[in-house]
């Protein structure tokens, strides 16, 4: 099997909600997703997404997705991409960084590697763990009321774990962190997510007033060793996330003490199989895992569910089912949320048939 085509979209994905807010004022209202399509000489094709959390998140974007495939694209072709390993030593002899442009490329060639093998990713992955998984549901950045508002909406749907988006004043965070928890039910569990948005002193005043609350804090500052600061000094369960994005950060973060749990984006390392390698180096030491990626469709929906569903359950925090944020489905066959838990599909690889007649003409053609 060898690799002989490899097609890309740009796929907008609006919001049900119209926007999605932040820390430092950031908000999407309409999401730019790359959807990818790898063709291989023997007729299989299989499918990737990437869909970064507009350009001031992580240094990711867009366009750099697409840009960053053209330059990559044409050193693939010929490649097995069953061979996963040796494609990413590939990938990243060619170009060096730019872990995000990766991820669709490997996603596929998972997706390609499970239909070969007439086997849904998740038992490639490590093995199906459970009937299905927990997810959270992110509450975006408005007035403390709004936010507390919105618990009630998203437990009817069936969620029991919130992420709070924090990192603005720390005296409004606070607050926001208070009105939340306040309508949190027995079993609930909130997370507070500034997404590195706190200065030190900030971040010292948030835990600080919020002691009283049982409440995660989640990547309160800009660096490692800024959060660790913090972590040092709270009692809180203490979780990274933008800093982590490789398995050296963990093996850091885990002799440090720095974190309870770690945020694992599929993108962020640069596809499936580096995020499968940090996470089953986190369940060997013990580290808790929020299983994500920064956005996306329904293609990355349904790798999000994969990866997921395939770590030990006690390991596994929750994760997230993007294609519900969204208005516009791009591929049938994902899996969708019942009563806030997401299951993988039972079919070959990634399970889902993408609605390409709806995309458009191709941003990219490599062949």
């Amino acid at each position: 099997m060898k690799i002989r085509k490899i097609t890309a979209w740009r796929v907008e994905l609006p919001l049900h909600e119209g926007n999605y807010k932040w820390s430092g004022g950031k908000s999407v209202t309409v999401f730019d997703s790359t959807v990818v399509k790898v063709e291989t000489a023997c007729g299989r094709v299989g499918w990737g997404e990437v869909c970064p959390l507009g350009p001031a998140y992580l240094p990711a974007y867009a366009a750099g997705v697409r840009a960053g495939l053209a330059e990559l694209g044409p050193h693939l072709l010929g490649c097995d991409p069953r061979e996963l390993d040796k494609l990413n030593r590939r990938m990243d002899a060619v170009l060096k960084g730019h872990p995000y442009v990766k991820s669709a490329v490997d996603m596929a060639c998972w997706d390609l590697l499970g239909q070969w093998a007439n086997t849904p990713l998740c038992e490639l992955l490590g093995g199906r763990y459970g009937a299905d998984i927990t997810l959270y549901r992110a509450i975006s950045q408005e007035s403390p009321a709004e936010m507390a508002a919105k618990v009630a909406g998203y437990r009817a749907e069936g969620y029991r774990r919130f992420q709070l988006k924090v990192g603005g004043d720390a005296v409004e965070d606070i607050a926001r962190i208070k009105a939340v928890s306040q309508q949190l039910q027995p079993g609930d569990r909130l997370d507070a997510d500034a997404n590195t948005g706190w200065r030190l002193h900030d971040a010292m005043r948030v835990v600080r007033g919020v002691a009283d609350v049982d409440v995660y804090i989640e990547q309160p500052c800009a660096t490692y060793e800024e959060c660790l600061s913090i972590r040092r000094q709270t009692t809180h369960p203490f979780v990274l996330d933008e800093v982590v994005d490789s398995l050296d950060v963990i093996l850091r973060g885990r002799a440090d003490l720095a974190m309870d749990m770690v945020n694992i984006k599929i993108s962020k390392f640069g596809g499936l199989t580096r995020a499968r390698q940090a996470r089953d180096l986190c369940a060997s030491l013990g580290i808790a895992m929020i299983v994500e990626d920064s956005w996306g469709g329904d293609i990355v929906t349904a790798a999000i569910a994969h990866l997921a569903h395939s770590t030990p359950t006690e390991m596994l925090f929750a994760a997230t089912d993007f294609n519900s944020y969204v208005t516009r489905t791009i591929a049938e066959g994902a899996p969708h949320r019942q009563q806030g838990r997401l299951a993988a599909g039972t079919e070959p690889g990634l399970g889902v048939c993408p609605l390409e007649s709806g995309f458009g003409p191709p941003a990219l053609v490599i062949e």
